[in-house]
């Protein structure tokens, strides 16, 4: 099979899954909403969605070989306890009750504490959020008795905790700049990751506490190996993370930008204006742009696209998703011949179907417009893979 990046249409939220062609399978964010699952609602069944691109186990048990959760916002985890095995696989219900689905199981959960501890003080973690953190320290327990974790039980840690709290426990720690390789127990021959964030914690408490209010995420640029050609396709995603987070970002990889690169990109924050900006798109009349972030967000390749997890974007005031982020983004993807998407565009605002890209080894091709069906024929969209930077014609 060919390895695909599928964007569900969750509203203003994210939940996107790459399926590889090997099918594994790596599942970042969710938002499922109860209105989803009521057959005369229009809204777009993504729990059914997500199952139908699922594989099973030996036990006919459904599962995602990984589960990134990039923050603990409520549109990033809403559902996990519905939908989701948590806890040991002894205690896995082999019989639901009567109109409920058998419920996923993670293989594998990508947590960082530290992005959960900043998310803890300026927000209330919803019972999904706490659930998560939940299954986190269970597995993580696990790893201090048994120094050995299988399928069910796995768990990487993104990043350092504070006080020295992910001690020894470095044979299950990823830090900034490390590269995953490893996918549930496999080594991955199609995909690698690199952190790119959260960053460590600051000493100084001014830049720590500007990272926490700028919505501190997991930050990730996935490289894929198609057809024998390594990094045909690079996909960035990063949460909710905003343009303090992106200013830092430039500052630390302006001379060597190829952790920034990408040929698809997942708008940080539902397109928000303040992944650009320190001013407010609806109180400014003329809000700036912040030069830094914005060359860490357009470090884009030939071809490139950009995918907004979000409601119709509309001319007005909202934010996110903000007109003002749509234009900047087009405006650069214009220049290296790529293309916006929005989640809830697609097909178009009344009904809307998950937005699958192919990964070739010519870049990530898009499902075709003409058809404007998921199952038709793709347009084949070329690359020559070279970066051009913001700024440059």
């Amino acid at each position: 099979m060919q390895s695909t990046i599928t964007f569900f249409p969750v509203d203003n939220g994210d939940m996107t899954l790459i399926k590889l062609e090997d099918k594994t399978t790596i599942l970042i964010d969710i938002n499922i909403r109860q209105v989803a699952e009521d057959d005369e609602d229009p809204t777009c069944n993504v729990s059914q969605e997500l199952r139908g691109m699922l594989e099973k186990d030996n036990k006919s048990r459904p599962f995602v070989d990984v589960f990134l959760l990039s923050h603990p916002d409520r549109d990033h985890c809403t559902g996990l306890q519905n939908h989701f095995h948590l806890g040991p696989l002894d205690n896995y219900v082999e019989k639901p009750p009567e109109g409920e689905d058998l419920k996923i199981i993670i293989g594998e959960i990508w947590s960082s504490p530290l992005v959960f501890r900043r998310a803890s003080k300026n927000h209330t973690l919803i019972e999904d959020a706490k659930a998560f953190n939940t299954e986190a320290k269970r597995r993580v327990n696990l790893y201090k008795e048994k120094k050995q974790l299988f399928y069910g039980d796995r768990i990487i840690i993104i990043g350092k905790d504070e006080n020295g709290k992910t001690d020894g426990l470095e044979e299950i720690l990823k830090e900034v700049g490390d590269v995953i390789k490893i996918i549930n127990g496999k080594s991955c021959d199609h995909c690698t990751a690199c952190i790119i964030a959260p960053f460590p914690i600051q000493e100084d408490e001014e830049a720590e506490e500007k990272i926490t209010k700028n919505h501190s995420s997991v930050i990730m640029q996935f490289s894929f190996k198609i057809d024998s050609v390594d990094s045909a396709c690079l996909f960035l995603t990063s949460g909710d993370a905003e343009v303090y987070i992106w200013e830092k970002l430039w500052a630390e990889h302006k001379k060597s930008t190829s952790k920034l690169q990408y040929d698809l990109m997942l708008a940080p924050h539902h397109c928000s204006w303040h992944a650009l900006s320190y001013d407010s798109w609806r109180k400014n009349k003329n809000p700036q742009i912040n030069k830094d972030a914005k060359c860490a967000l357009t470090q884009m390749r030939a071809g490139a696209f950009i995918i907004s997890s979000s409601k119709p974007i509309k001319d007005d005031d909202n934010d996110p998703p903000c007109w003002g982020a749509k234009k900047e983004y087009k405006t650069s993807l214009d220049a290296v011949k790529g293309e916006f998407f929005c989640t809830g565009e697609y097909p178009n605002e009344e009904r809307q179907e998950p937005l699958i890209f192919k990964l070739t080894k010519n870049g990530p091709q898009p499902p075709s417009k003409k058809s404007e069906s998921i199952t038709g024929p793709a347009v084949i969209i070329g690359s020559t893979k070279e970066p051009v930077y913001h700024g440059q014609e």
